[in-house]
Parts: C-alpha cells; structure tokens; sequence
C-alpha cells in the first residue's frame, strides 16, 4: 500500500464563509462572523507579518477599530497622524490641514501604522474570535455550486497539502490579487485614471516636530505626487505616484538609484532626505487603478482591493476595505440567515461599495489638475465647503455629516474656475489625457 507523498495528500473541511486573503478586509470580515457565531475560515497565502504597503490610515478608521476591539494594540504600534500637509513646486509656500477642522469634530486624528504590524494584529484578532485562520495556504480554484448551494474552494498549503473546503458563502478579500476577478474576467483597467508606483522605507529623514511630527505630506512634482509618511520606529515611508510612461524611462537601472533620481526632481522632499538612508530594497509596482465590473454573485462578495484600487493620495485604502467588511459581515449574515432577503441586500452592498470610490475619485482624477491643486493650496470655508473637504480627507463618506451640500459648492467653484481659465483647463486636459495613455514595456503607447 502506497503512502500518499506531501505534494499529493489532500483533505476536506466545511465552514459557513470561506474568506480569501487575510489582509484588512478579510481579517475584519472574518472576525465579525466568527462573533456572530459562523464557521469561518481564512485562507492567507502568506505568513504574517509580511510586508504591505498603505501605512496612512484615515480618521474614519478608528471607530471601525474600536468596534473590532483592538483601538488600544493600534495605538500602541501608531504614529499619530493629526492632519496632512500639501506642498507644490508652483506655490510658495505649503498648506496644512487639520481633521479636527472638518465637520464632525469627534474624529481629529488617525495613524501612521506599518502595515506588517496592523495586518498582523487584525488577522490574530480573527482567529482570537475562533475564526479558523490557516496562513501559507493558497486559493487555487473556486467552483460555484448550482442553486446556490454554496461553493467548493480548493487551496494549496506551503507543505504541498491540498485542501477542499465546502463553504456556504465567499468573501474575497484577496487585494490586487483580485482572485474572482480575475477568474470571471471583471477585472478592468481604470480608463479614467492610470498610474505606477515606486517606494522606499528611509531611515533619519528630517520630519515635523510636535503634534505635526506624524502628519502625511503630499509634495506634487512634475511627474505626479510623493507621499511622506513617518511611522512611529524613526522610519519614514516615501514613494513616488507617478505616470506610467515614467516609471518606464528607468530602462534597467537599478530600482533604487532610479527612486534617488526620482526624489531629486523634487527639492523640497530631498532636502528632508539629503541625510536619509534606505533602510531594505525599494519596491514598484504598476497598473495601480482597476475595478471589477460586479461587486458581487448570489453567494459571493468582492471586499476591498479584490473589487477595486484607485490612487492613493488620500490614503482611502485601508478604510474603504475596512468599510467594505463590515457592510459585507451584515450582507453575508442576512443572506445566510435570511435567503428571502439576500436579493434586498446584495443591491445595498452593491451601492454602498461604490460609495466610497465615487467620493475620493472625483478628487483623484482632477488632483494634478491647476485649478483643484490652487483650490488646495488656497483653501476657503466659504458655506463650508473647507470642512466638506476635510470631511472627506478624514474618510467621512459614509455617514450622516451633511457634506453632500457644500462639496456640490465646491465642485461648482471648481468648474467656474476651470471656464475662466478655459486655455489652461484645455491645456490640462490633453496633458492628463497623454498622461494616462497605457504603455507597453517599451514605453510605446497602446491604443
């Protein structure tokens, strides 16, 4: 009789909600059904703490981390994170904003966090929860059963170990992986908004003092935007959003002399660098900004990264998957619990997750644009359209604060802007619209 070896052995388990990709969504979905009593298991194909990019977490963040229990462990690995501050190479000086100036005056703060140390604290919270969390276990196929009985996942543990597992609803939570995106081909270029990016952690870069010493610094430069963010270790994370068409001038240089010659194209931010290290390898990455074109099935829901990732400038990322976990808990509980309502359901998880992208992206595709960037560094509350704005930078796109008004104002203001200096707008027009051309590997545009 024949042992079956590591790489053949299989084996079977069931749950209620299999949950794919152990980042802030997954992890915070999973812990929110395991409280309410489900079977969950979640599947991670790597091993925290892993490294992650996306440190900046929004003010909105932490009432969501107060209701998963684990505010106090964030604040101990946190950098406190009071406003953002812009600077731009066409202005002189640089302009700060607060969130206790926005209009819900109870969320004034938020923090730096790295992000191996966060994901990690959600993901243990998860199993803390009973959540069955199994780490170095990768989704490899996902098959839908008819009558919507559910599905039948199957992984691939880093011992070679297959496993099946029988699960009555799936949440993919699996990022830019974007598994059942990929798999039903949903997943689309973002033709409004197309960017790259390449970072670094940096080691005794010059930073704010005080209460400002943790605040994001957005420097605008002639081929995007920068952030600089300082976490709580000394380490202060830098990387450079830019246009495709640039990322491919580097050629074969060396990612990290390329990301050096990057930030001297900005003299405000390489002065704060002039005595900084790198502190591990510089990364990059591309095709930044996607969506998936469902955010859901009869049984199954996209969360977070998995149905879409747009720029982040304003550090929207962690919150929206965040967000996204806690409508899709309730979504997921009321379509198992209640079938007769899951069609009732599924159309509000569908609208309530194009919220928040809707909101942040109006901004993000005008954000290199002349006219919003000298509204940004030329703020005015008139009708308080200043703490509308703040509003949003805080993450307040959800609730019940009245913004909806004022930010209508402050389109409007940007619009009448934009007529009078109509040959600029045009001019800024065609230069976005060369801009986000796609480029192939040779940096040759693609029709």
């Amino acid at each position: 009789m024949n042992t079956p070896s590591a790489a053949t052995a299989a084996c079977t388990s069931e749950c209620d909600v299999l949950v794919i990709g152990g980042g802030p969504a997954g992890s915070t979905a999973a812990a929110l059904l395991a409280e309410r009593g489900y079977r969950v298991t979640l599947l991670e194909k790597a091993h925290h703490p892993r490294f992650h990019i996306g440190e900046s977490l929004l003010p909105a963040n932490l009432p969501l981390l107060e209701k998963l229990g684990v505010a106090d462990a964030v604040k101990a690995i946190g950098m406190e994170k009071w406003g953002a501050e812009f600077v731009s190479p066409w202005h002189d000086h640089k302009q700060a904003f607060e969130f206790s100036d926005a209009m819900d005056k109870s969320m004034p703060m938020a923090y730096q966090v790295r992000r191996s140390e966060f994901d990690e604290i959600l993901i243990r919270n998860a199993s803390r929860k009973n959540a069955r969390v199994v780490e170095g276990c990768q989704v490899q196929d996902v098959n839908f059963l008819p009558d919507n009985e559910g599905a039948l996942i199957q992984a691939q543990h880093d011992d070679g170990k297959v496993e099946t597992v029988q699960a009555r609803f799936v949440l993919d939570a699996s990022g830019r992986d974007t598994f059942l995106g990929n798999r039903f081909k949903a997943k689309q270029r973002n033709k409004k908004h197309n960017s790259t990016a390449i970072f670094g952690h940096f080691a005794g870069a010059e930073r704010n003092v005080g209460k400002t010493e943790g605040n994001i610094t957005i420097f605008w430069f002639e081929h995007g935007w920068f952030w600089f963010i300082p976490l709580a270790d000394g380490v202060t994370s830098v990387g450079a959003v830019a246009w495709p068409y640039y990322l491919k001038t580097r050629n074969k240089q060396p990612l990290e002399q390329f990301l050096m010659e990057t930030i001297a194209l900005c003299p405000p931010l390489n002065k704060l660098l002039q005595h900084a290290q790198l502190t591990e390898p510089a990364h990059a990455t591309g095709n930044f900004s996607y969506v998936c074109d469902r955010t859901h099935g009869s049984n199954y829901l996209l969360l977070g990264d998995a149905y879409t990732f747009i720029d982040p400038v304003f550090s929207s990322g962690v919150m929206l998957a965040m967000h996204s976990a806690f409508v899709g808990a309730d979504t997921a509980d009321i379509c198992l619990r209640h079938p007769q309502q899951a069609a009732a359901a599924l159309k509000k998880f569908d609208h309530t997750m194009r919220i928040g992208p809707k909101a942040f992206s109006w901004f993000i595709y005008r954000v290199t644009n002349p006219t919003l960037r000298n509204m940004f560094m030329g703020p005015r509350n008139i009708f308080r359209v200043q703490e509308a704005l703040l509003s949003v930078l805080a993450g307040d796109v959800f609730g019940k604060t009245p913004i909806r008004g004022p930010l209508l104002l402050f389109k409007g203001l940007y619009y009448a802007a934009s007529l009078l200096n109509f040959r600029r707008t045009l001019q800024a027009w065609r230069m976005r619209k060369h801009n986000i051309r796609v480029v192939d590997e040779a940096g040759t545009a693609v029709n």
